[in-house]
């Protein structure tokens, strides 16, 4: 009798323990506040839905979060799914650390039906997709609507062309008795967002492209580009309206009010929003000559090969990137980080939204450059202002430099 009832005891103990047997998968992103706290709430959601996973979410510096990745995923440590800026993917499928996402939760027609229709070229390499977002950014003109009222500006009535904002960050600028900028009209800060600002916007709006149509050939030392880049860099050099690091950089001194005007993401809403002291408003990047331009980019989320191990760990982080790139997520995403879903549908929602409404009429305009090495060729364009304001360089000899920098990065890459 007492053997019976071991055995029946031990029988309900097995079943109890399948049927309550987790799945543990690990997601990995930089550390920025607001991404972490609603990565969390929608875990939480998603394991209220899914009791069979457990879902551990870890952060990083964003200093050391390559370093993290590199020293991980290659011996099978690490993250299940991961973040990673859609400019990284070509390296990251190149160091094996992705694979293509299963065909069964994402085929192709879903992708195209859910996401801007920018977002598939950018999360396809080799003709696989690696990941899905779960918001896009684009770029728009900040403004001090305080700022505007003491200088004698119309804070309804922001600049609308380029010599529009050229007029009005002079008038919005302030300097001391020796001449020294107190305020800056217009923030300046090519590794910020500055070097997308010239490069995908002003260099289009000046006439040019910065890159062939295939991706493989820096076109930006052109005649057009080198209108583009004087115009940007005499903002500092010749009109003094705002200069590289001024109060430590562009957004913390529109933060602290020294700034009347900045071109950023809408990655930036989040900031701002909370700073009750500042009333600000948003309007689209200005134009030139009718010509308006724009750059789309967005982080996305990855499945690391690190599941191919085991098939319930695959499943689980399938499920787990559909749910987080969902619209219900987008919509939490956006309220509380101020990224703008990537859902087209979602997105139209908020067209007249006074906040997120300018962002999402650059998006209808915007290209998305594929990055070989984000950080590489970000850096060519900081070190190419630098030569001209620091050192003295023609603007003409100084993108013609970061320009051949730039190539020998893609040649590199693309193995030419």
């Amino acid at each position: 009798m007492k053997k019976v009832l071991f055995l029946l005891v031990l029988v309900s103990v097995l079943l109890v323990t399948g049927l309550f047997a987790k799945t543990t998968i690990t997601y990995w992103q930089y550390f920025y506040q607001t991404k972490k706290d609603t990565i969390n709430e929608l875990i939480k959601e998603f394991e209220k839905e899914n009791p069979d996973i457990k879902v551990v979410h870890e952060t990083f510096p964003y200093a050391d979060f390559g370093t993290k990745v590199a020293s991980s995923i290659p011996i099978g440590k690490g993250p299940d799914i991961i973040a990673l800026y859609y400019g990284w993917l070509p390296s990251y499928v190149g160091a094996d650390y992705l694979i293509p996402l299963p065909e069964e939760y994402f085929p192709d027609e879903y992708i195209d039906e859910n996401f801007f229709s920018f977002v598939k070229p950018g999360v396809t390499y080799e003709g696989n997709a690696y990941a899905l977002p779960t918001a896009v950014r684009a770029l728009a003109l900040f403004y001090n609507k305080k700022l505007f009222e003491d200088a004698g500006l119309d804070p309804d009535n922001p600049p609308a062309t380029l010599d529009e904002l050229l007029d009005y960050a002079q008038k919005l600028s302030k300097y001391d008795n020796k001449g020294n900028l107190i305020q800056e009209g217009l923030g300046v800060q090519p590794n910020n967002q500055g070097h997308h600002w010239f490069r995908e916007i002003l260099v289009r709006q000046f006439g040019g492209t910065p890159y062939s149509d295939d991706g493989y050939e820096v076109t930006y030392d052109s005649p057009e580009g080198h209108a583009a880049f004087e115009w940007y860099t005499e903002l500092t050099t010749k009109y003094n309206v705002g200069f590289p690091n001024f109060v430590t950089d562009d957004r913390t001194a529109f933060n602290a009010q020294k700034s009347a005007m900045l071109v950023d993401g809408s990655f930036a809403i989040g900031n701002f929003l909370k700073n009750k002291a500042l009333d600000w408003g948003v309007t689209t990047i200005p134009s030139k000559d009718g010509i308006e331009a724009n750059f789309a980019s967005f982080w996305c989320h990855g499945i690391t090969k690190n599941v191919l191990s085991d098939p319930a760990k695959e499943e689980a982080a399938a499920k787990f990137l559909k749910f987080i790139t969902s619209p219900s997520a987008m919509k939490l995403w956006l309220e509380n980080v101020g990224e703008l879903p990537a859902n087209p549908e979602l997105a139209a929602e908020y067209n007249d939204d006074p906040i997120y409404g300018p962002f999402l009429q650059g998006l209808s305009y915007a290209n998305s450059t594929f990055f070989v090495d984000e950080t590489a060729q970000r850096n060519v364009i900081v070190d190419a202002f630098d030569r001209v304001y620091l050192e003295g360089e023609a603007p003409d000899v100084s993108i013609d430099e970061a320009a051949e920098i730039e190539q020998a990065v893609l040649d590199e890459f693309y193995g030419k």
